[in-house]
């Protein structure tokens, strides 16, 4: 299951090469939109209640969040799949326009110190270690056997795609496994020191020029790429136009690219941190555990102090917890509002082994590598890191492995003369 647009391949003779006449909207899920816009409100009454405007704020941006990587389908998995299997970059070039531009938003922010609600934006930064190598292509080889990546497999569980239901279950699961054996990965094997190039002498100006540099680089090596491989040309698929596509329709990937950057920034000033998604499986997995009579309290990783606390507390005074539940209602509703919204109650056997096999490697990943395709790539890079460039390049590796393993579980790889959106 991809999280971007489906794919499509259209031949049209030269004399009608005319834009493909959008097709009628389904009607929306009335059902299921009240129930989405009703939850959603009785959630923010009570985050804001008990947990105060800083919660609430992170819930609402949640919410939007899950709007925008539904409309935009913006995906990390089939985005790197068609680059290695077919050689289209036009996906991975959405990624470098949205990292270059949390880049910019990002500068500021954190060589002013200031946000929001009394918090200090801090950098993600991270050491270049075992964890982030073993960690990354674990996650890369997940992503594609498990149909999705973590920002893919929030939203695709709003959209009511079923199978995702059982990678989000391998997540949880494997992110308790990535918490057990967190220390020996990030504590007790060699690694160098995290890179920060903007505490460096090049500061945020010469960070920032770097970081678009390497950017803009990756933008023309992915057009050579497309050219040695013939790749196909991104299409998208008809969609709704005027003021209907923006409730009913794709947004094109630009288009979610700067708004995932706009919104990643905001919660940089709101939360202190950027936009992170794998912490709270690992929480959400941990207090299971726990109930199950697991004691997990003595683990290396929840022996930082403040993942102890977390621990102990309620999962809506979890900042990321709170954002991961915006993301699915915001999909829902926007899924819902689209017609989109279906359960699809049969799930073949192997497809189900691949979505717990491929969610479980991602939680351990994430773990052990300090994030996920969210927090080590978009936040660590947005922030800086040399971490992030080397989590999204040991990603690549994964899914190289992975694309070979996804026909046992009866899933296809593009053919080259697909097209992506």
């Amino acid at each position: 299951m991809s999280t971007t647009h489906q794919q499509v391949a259209v031949v049209v003779p030269d004399a009608a090469r005319s834009r493909p006449a959008p097709e009628p909207a389904p009607p929306a899920r009335r059902g299921v939109l009240a129930g989405g816009l009703a939850g959603s409100a009785a959630l923010a009454a009570l985050i804001g209640a008990q947990h105060g405007a800083q919660l609430l704020v992170l819930f609402v941006i949640g919410l939007g969040l899950g709007l925008v990587l539904f409309h935009s389908r913006f995906g990390f998995t089939s985005a790197w799949r068609q680059l290695v299997a077919v050689g289209q970059g036009s996906a991975l070039r959405a990624h470098m326009l949205m990292l270059g531009a949390a880049a910019v938003l990002f500068a500021p922010l954190l060589a002013t110190g200031a946000g929001l609600f009394g918090t200090t934006p801090a950098p993600s930064v991270a050491p270049l270690g075992a964890g982030v190598v073993v960690g990354a292509f674990l996650f890369g080889v997940g992503m594609q056997v498990g149909g999705a990546c973590a920002s893919g497999t929030l939203f695709a569980v709003g959209s009511g795609q079923t199978s995702i239901l059982l990678t989000l279950a391998g997540f949880v699961a494997g992110s308790v496994v990535g918490a057990a054996v967190w220390g020996l990965f990030t504590q007790d094997l060699p690694a160098l020191p995290g890179v920060d190039l903007a505490a460096s002498r090049l500061g945020y100006p010469g960070a920032l020029a770097v970081s678009l540099l390497v950017m803009g680089l990756v933008v023309v090596a992915s057009r050579a790429w497309e050219r040695r491989r013939g790749a196909p040309p991104a299409g998208r698929p008809p969609t709704a136009r005027g003021w209907a596509r923006v409730v009913r329709g794709s947004w094109p990937l630009a288009v979610g690219a700067l708004l995932l950057a706009v919104l990643n920034a905001v919660t940089l000033l709101v939360k202190g941190s950027p936009w992170g998604v794998t912490s709270a499986f690992a929480l959400w997995g941990s207090k299971i555990a726990l109930a199950l009579g697991v004691d997990v309290t003595g683990w290396r990783y929840w022996s930082d102090p403040g993942r102890a606390a977390s621990l102990e507390a309620p999962v809506l005074s979890d900042a990321t917890s709170v954002m991961n539940v915006g993301i699915i209602l915001g999909a829902l509703v926007a899924s819902a509002a689209a017609g989109t919204f279906v359960l699809h109650p049969r799930i073949p056997g192997r497809l189900a082994a691949g979505a717990v096999l491929g969610g479980v490697l991602m939680g351990i990943g994430a773990r052990i590598a300090y994030g996920c395709n969210i927090g080590a790539y978009f936040g660590g890079i947005a922030s800086f890191s040399l971490h992030g460039w080397l989590w999204g390049l040991l990603a690549v590796a994964g899914t190289v492995v992975g694309l070979r393993l996804r026909p046992w579980f009866g899933l296809a790889n593009p053919k080259p003369t697909d097209s992506v959106c």
